[in-house]
């Protein structure tokens, strides 16, 4: 009696369904007797029974893998790096993903991106991995995997290269290069600021020129006369004048004390 009541208490425990939590960020998909199902179990509770069936979880969430390696450049060089790379399962691809790859699907991104990352950097120099041409190889490496990724359900939001470590000779000669571009940057600066006010004479001495030519060009004998008449009223009308002595149209004298 108490071994029947044994057996079935243990049939009873192995047929009642387990259950599962999927977290936020989180699907999960049911392998039963080996066989996938094509339905995604979103985040919350679910029950399976664990005799037959068994709740694959895989995230979903942005992930981000770090890759420390040497880059190929252009003349041959090997370049230093630090390479961050953001990436996440697309979810309807879950199902696939795991039959196809399995969870250790980090190592396949790893091996894309040595393989992308090197044919890339190979087609630049080391100096463009450290100037301004950073985004511009981290945009064609990410395509680069992108081709190679997508399609199995692996997504390449970014990828980053945080840090660049060129060679000792090669950065020296960088810093010096840029230096010698500011110098000339700055002497050109000033030679425009000279040529600017070379310019800025040129055209004050032009316009004193034209306005002599014009003042000279106006003055005739009967102007110059009637200035004379009109000096020698104001003089007439001073207070302080007491003597005026004028010689027909030689300029006026005049001769006395203040008051």
């Amino acid at each position: 009696m108490k071994k029947t009541f044994f057996l079935s208490l243990c049939v009873a425990i192995i047929t009642l369904p387990s259950c599962i939590t999927i977290r936020p960020g989180e699907v999960g998909v049911k392998q039963k007797l080996g066989k996938l199902d094509e339905v995604i179990l979103e985040e919350g509770l679910h029950s399976y029974f664990p005799l037959t069936t068994r709740v694959i979880v895989a995230p979903v969430r942005t992930e981000n893998i770090e890759i420390a390696l040497n880059l190929p450049s252009r003349e041959g060089l090997n370049v230093g790096s630090e390479i961050s790379i953001l990436y996440r399962i697309e979810k309807k691809k879950v199902p696939a993903l795991i039959e196809t790859v399995g969870l250790d699907y980090e190592n396949i991104i790893r091996s894309v991106f040595r393989s992308s990352s090197a044919d890339v950097c190979a087609q630049f120099y080391a100096k463009d991995m450290h100037s301004g041409k950073r985004s511009e190889i981290e945009n064609e490496i990410k395509k680069k995997m992108a081709t190679n990724l997508e399609d199995k359900g692996i997504i390449i939001e970014a990828v980053l290269m945080k840090s660049i470590k060129l060679p000792d000779g090669l950065y020296s000669s960088i810093e010096d290069r840029l230096e010698a571009e500011q110098d000339a940057m700055r002497m050109q600066f000033i030679i425009q600021q000279e040529q600017l006010e070379a310019e800025r004479k040129i055209i004050e001495a032009e316009g004193n020129r034209d306005a002599q030519k014009i003042l000279s060009e106006g003055l005739t004998d009967e102007i110059l006369q009637l200035r004379k008449i009109e000096a020698f009223l104001k003089l007439s009308q001073s207070q302080n004048a007491k003597v005026i002595i004028g010689s027909g149209m030689d300029t006026p004298v005049m001769i006395g004390n203040e008051e």
